[in-house]
């Protein structure tokens, strides 16, 4: 018996269709539940006007949406994006956003679709087309003149001035705290005034303050001792002229003795008594602890105020010689107080500078300090005023330091392969070029940025191609007659040269030589740089932008990227 096989239905392509079929409805359900719109307020404008383009989002509340950014409406370009408005109607909400766009050539131009995402899923508005109208100029009414010539502007010196003044208003800050804080003649407290007066006085006046004080009512019998011997030893060392403050009491009481057999000190025998029970008292009660009564205690300041005038009248008077040198003494002590408080204050502003020495080269480096404190001529020409000008037909536009001036020496230094020449050799040059250019139909104009050669150089050459050669000239032949025309000047020599490919901001291609020369410079030395030239031909056209400066100069490495960053070349 032959059994049959049983027929095994293959199923994947139902599946398939099946996994499509629900695919769909949700892709239908998004689309039914999302809605995106666009449009435009016009499809004409004159050059530089602008359109107003609006996209419309309808969607579900909780659903995430990303509208365009940046430059994404190419070839138009963006000039603001205003902020997303939204309409909220129960579990729907509408956003809306409004772009300003804008040209500034004229033409017929498409604004591309733009990708709206709703949770990631992407929907695509419609394009326009839009036309930008040219201005017309009526030549049989409006005469035409020649180009005017660059003219020289005046660097703007406002923002310098600021700095200028925040710099002052510093200053003048810095001195006034320096002046109240240091120089100033402050007005003397009473410790101060009690100071300067002469030692028996001042004697006197602190004795009347130990009389006024309540240390002997807080029992501080110590304390008040130790003040009030104080106060005698402080006078005899100044009025005396015995070393009391170091002395011990024995000590003390022997030179006063000795000073009393000398005939130099008239003092009885009881005063000194008298003055040494008070002085062995003083000891017992700082060193012994001991505390005698309160009546004791003033007894002893009384002994000690009579022994102080006792001495003072007992003490020759000074002679006019001793005056003089005591006023003398205090002036010269005057002095140096001032003079202490100059070098502080000094010793002050010295540490605040050096501080924010240390800071600003811990965050800054010490080159960039330095360079910023003593001025370097790359650094000045990055951080100064830059201009953004056309050069030569169809224009390239570069972003440089300055507006490039026009040159016909440098020109004609190349021809005649010197690097200075005479007035007559220069007329006869020029002469001789404006004949070939007239028997060739060739035009070359030079710019040069009026800058340190010595540490950066920059020219841009506009040639106009010979008839002859427009349809047989190459873009590298051209580079290469360059770069044979760069080895013949005199002040350069051992090239190292590197091709590549070139795009600029805007993507139009040129050929890039790069690589390092030694250059010579103003006191006839050759010093090794880096040179780079930009090279870009059109029909009948080559432009050449070249830059040389020196080998780690970052400020210099800086110029370069921001000019080349900007060469922008109208197709005009």
């Amino acid at each position: 018996m032959i059994k049959k096989k049983k027929h095994i239905k293959n199923d994947f392509p139902r599946r398939v269709l099946l996994l499509l079929g629900v695919f769909s409805l949700m892709v239908f359900s998004m689309s039914a539940q999302s809605k995106v719109t666009s449009r435009i307020d016009t499809t004409s404008i004159k050059i530089g006007e602008q359109i107003q383009y609006t996209i419309t989002v309808e969607t579900d509340s909780t659903n995430l949406v990303y509208f365009p950014e940046d430059q994404t409406f190419s070839p138009l370009e963006m000039v603001e994006a205003l902020t997303i408005d939204s309409i909220r109607n129960k579990n729907r909400i509408t956003l809306q956003r409004i772009y300003a766009l804008t040209q500034f050539d004229s033409g017929h131009y498409t604004i591309p679709p733009q990708r709206i995402e709703i949770n990631e899923s992407p929907f695509l508005t419609d394009s326009f087309k839009i036309r930008v109208a040219d201005v017309v100029v009526d030549t049989t009414k409006q005469k035409m003149f020649d180009i005017k010539p660059l003219i020289k502007v005046e660097r703007s010196y406002a923002k310098l001035w600021k700095i200028l003044l925040w710099i002052l208003a510093a200053l003048i800050i810095i001195g006034a705290l320096v002046y109240w804080f240091f120089l100033r003649k402050k007005p003397l407290t009473d410790a101060e005034k009690v100071a300067l007066l002469p030692p028996f006085d001042r004697a006197m006046i602190q004795l009347q303050e130990l009389e006024n004080s309540k240390y002997l009512i807080h029992g501080e019998h110590k304390k008040y001792y130790s003040e009030l011997t104080n106060i005698v030893r402080s006078y005899l060392e100044e009025d005396v002229h015995i070393t009391a403050l170091e002395s011990t009491t024995d000590q003390l009481l022997e030179k006063l003795i000795l000073l009393k057999d000398a005939g130099e000190l008239d003092l009885q025998d009881t005063t000194i008594d008298q003055f040494k029970r008070v002085l062995q008292t003083a000891d017992l009660v700082k060193f012994a602890k001991s505390k005698p009564t309160n009546t004791t205690a003033e007894k002893d300041r009384e002994i000690i105020q009579q022994l102080v005038t006792k001495t003072k009248d007992a003490l020759p008077e000074p002679t006019e010689e001793e005056l003089l040198l005591n006023q003398e003494y205090l002036e010269e002590l005057q002095k140096k107080k001032q003079r202490k408080r100059i070098w502080l204050a000094a010793a002050v502003v010295g540490l605040a500078i050096l501080t924010g020495s240390i800071a600003s080269i811990a965050i800054y480096g010490f080159k960039e300090v330095k360079d910023t404190v003593v001025g370097y001529p790359t650094k000045e020409l990055l951080e100064g005023e830059w201009v953004k000008s056309g050069y030569g037909f169809p224009p390239m536009y570069i972003n440089a330091p300055d507006v490039l001036k026009r040159s016909e020496g440098e020109l004609v230094s190349n021809l005649v392969g010197m690097d200075t020449v005479n007035e007559a050799t220069k007329k006869a040059a020029m002469d001789l070029l404006k004949n070939f250019n007239k028997s060739k139909n060739f035009e070359i104009s030079e710019f040069l940025l009026d800058a340190d050669i010595d540490h950066f150089y920059l020219k841009y050459e506009d040639m106009t191609l010979p008839v002859d050669s427009v349809n047989t000239a190459t873009l590298a032949n051209e580079a290469q007659a360059g770069i044979e025309l760069f080895e013949k000047q005199e002040r350069i020599k051992n090239i190292i040269v590197k091709d590549d490919v070139y795009y600029t901001p805007e993507g139009a291609e040129g050929l890039k030589q790069y690589g390092t020369l030694a250059f010579k410079n103003k006191k006839g030395d050759f010093d090794k740089k880096k040179y780079t030239i930009i090279n870009f031909m059109r029909p009948g056209n080559l432009k050449r932008l070249t830059m040389i400066w020196n080998i780690e100069d970052i400020y210099a490495e800086k110029i370069v990227e921001k000019v080349m960053g900007s060469i922008e070349i109208k197709a005009e």
